[in-house]
């Protein structure tokens, strides 16, 4: 019998933060989640929270210029999972929600248990922690 081949302890893909190609790389997320053995329940929360992420990085971070490069890095070490999606485009502060629209750091912050977010002059990092 061939010995199952751990999952690797980290993700990492870079993509253009255009909508069209934040599907690929949710799902690629998905996949090396579900290669750790995580709860269906833990793995929708880590990749809506990091799709959301993503979103907010396609939608505002390269507004009035072309698109540059989002990073979605994971890591699993010792009990905690810790997913960053770092942009190199501008902050612009959240607008007021209108109901239908801009919940969305309020999403991350309640499906992690602990998130963060830096904003540099070249660009935003948002840091999404779970613990087991």
């Amino acid at each position: 019998m061939a010995e199952m081949e751990a999952a690797p302890a980290s993700f990492h893909r870079r993509t253009v933060a255009v909508a069209d190609r934040l599907p690929e790389l949710r799902r690629a997320l998905g996949r090396w989640l579900g290669a750790l053995g995580l709860s269906p329940e833990r793995q929708d929360d880590v990749v809506l929270a990091g799709y959301e992420a993503m979103a907010n990085s396609a939608e505002h971070a390269y507004r009035d210029r072309e698109a540059g490069p989002i990073d979605v890095r994971a890591e699993s070490l010792n009990g905690r999972l810790t997913v960053t999606v770092t942009d190199y485009g501008s902050w612009r502060p959240p607008a007021a929600a209108d109901g239908l629209r801009g919940r969305g750091l309020q999403l991350i912050d309640t499906l992690a248990d602990h998130s963060a977010r830096v904003h540099r002059e070249d660009g935003t990092t948002v840091t999404m922690t779970w613990l087991a």
